[in-house]
């Protein structure tokens, strides 16, 4: 029947039928995937904001804050302020204890206010323990009291043969090798 309009389509039948229900499932999810990832991201940025417009103690609200009160707000937040001291002292070891002495000895750890420090030679060691009382004294001026509370001093240490978690009893590096 041609009456001058165009054929009806036929319908789609078997596998075409199925990739058009496919592809318009696919459109409907990549359409509901995209708005849902608009409003996650829009509601992330608006908690963000929240977040960060905390003043700090002493500040009216809205009011910027400096750098280094924001530092000192999150170390204290978190518990840090021990670790940050930690650091201060291994850090700026050479304006702590001098020039002339950190050039023979460097701290290895401050735990629980002992601070370990080895030094170059056994003769600059037992001169760091002699002078342990004003070395506590100039890092508690420079630091904080209380922060380091006794010193123990490693002097050098000779190359150890022990390599692996097994080794053979014996005269080890002394052998004539042959």
């Amino acid at each position: 029947m041609n009456d001058g309009t165009a054929p009806d389509p036929v319908p789609p039948r078997g596998a075409d039928l199925a990739r058009e229900a496919l592809t318009k499932a696919r459109e409907a999810a990549t359409a509901r995937r995209r708005e849902h990832e608009g409003a996650a991201a829009a509601r992330r940025r608006a908690e963000i904001r929240t977040a960060n417009v905390r003043p700090a103690a002493g500040t009216p609200a809205g009011e910027p804050t400096s750098f280094g009160e924001a530092l000192e707000e999150l170390l204290a937040d978190r518990g840090w302020q021990g670790d940050a001291a930690v650091a201060a002292v291994t850090a700026n070891w050479e304006a702590a204890v001098g020039a002339d002495v950190a050039a023979h000895c460097h701290p290895v750890s401050l735990r629980s206010g002992v601070l370990t420090i080895t030094a170059e030679s056994t003769a600059w060691a037992t001169q760091i323990r002699l002078l342990s009382t004003p070395l506590i004294a100039r890092i508690a001026e420079a630091f904080g009291a209380g922060l380091v509370r006794s010193v123990v001093v490693h002097g050098p240490s000779g190359p150890t043969w022990k390599h692996g978690p097994r080794r053979v009893q014996g005269r080890g590096p002394r052998d004539t090798y042959g």
